[in-house]
């Protein structure tokens, strides 16, 4: 995986960890540093964490399932990446975000939107072959998502929920098209 792929990869896991940080930024009264990095650390914790997990998991199936690893990795990132865009499109209304930052309201949160996360380890674990290689991305990914979810509170603070569907939309998109990319790279040129 190269590291335009994975950046690319880090700017599609991030987009849920985005919109709802805006969504945060909207309700909270008060905007600072504390709770831009309060929602940074607890949504890239989150998403370096849940790769970690994944890649665990694939990495333990991989002698198993090479043969068609790039199929999962494929039908994993098309189906996050199209529930992705199905909720960005839906109209029902959705529970408020809480103006909250205490613990149990973060985790939660941080849970909820780094479960495509952990499906994307697995394909990790299908993809990167070294402890290394895993580490880096989880550190890369929790890098990219604490800057877009700290901006994500102030951006929301300021413009409101108009973001919160374009960030789940270029998420969808970003994360298909990845799987296509993985899919094409190993049916035409392994």
């Amino acid at each position: 995986m190269s590291f335009i792929d994975l950046f690319i990869l880090a700017v599609g896991l991030s987009m849920d960890a985005f919109a709802v940080s805006i969504c945060k930024g909207l309700a909270a009264k008060k905007v600072g540093i504390p709770q831009m990095c309060c929602a940074g650390l607890w949504f890239g914790g989150f998403q370096a964490l849940m790769p970690f997990i994944g890649w665990l998991l694939g990495s333990r199936f991989r002698t198993y399932i090479e043969d068609f690893d790039h199929w999962i990795a494929f039908i994993l990132l098309a189906i996050i990446g199209i529930n992705m865009l199905r909720e960005s499109f839906s109209e029902k209304k959705e529970d408020p975000v809480s103006s909250s930052f205490n613990i149990k309201t973060m985790f939660l949160m941080a849970v909820a939107t780094s479960i495509d996360a952990l499906a994307v380890g697995i394909t990790f674990g299908l993809l990167l072959n070294s402890f290394s290689k895993i580490i880096s991305a989880c550190i890369f990914i929790c890098s990219v998502t604490f800057c877009f979810s700290a901006a994500g509170v102030k951006i929301g603070s300021i413009f409101g929920a108009a973001y919160k569907k374009k960030a789940e939309i270029l998420g969808g998109i970003i994360l298909i098209f990845l799987g296509i990319k993985i899919l094409i790279e190993h049916l035409f040129f392994s």
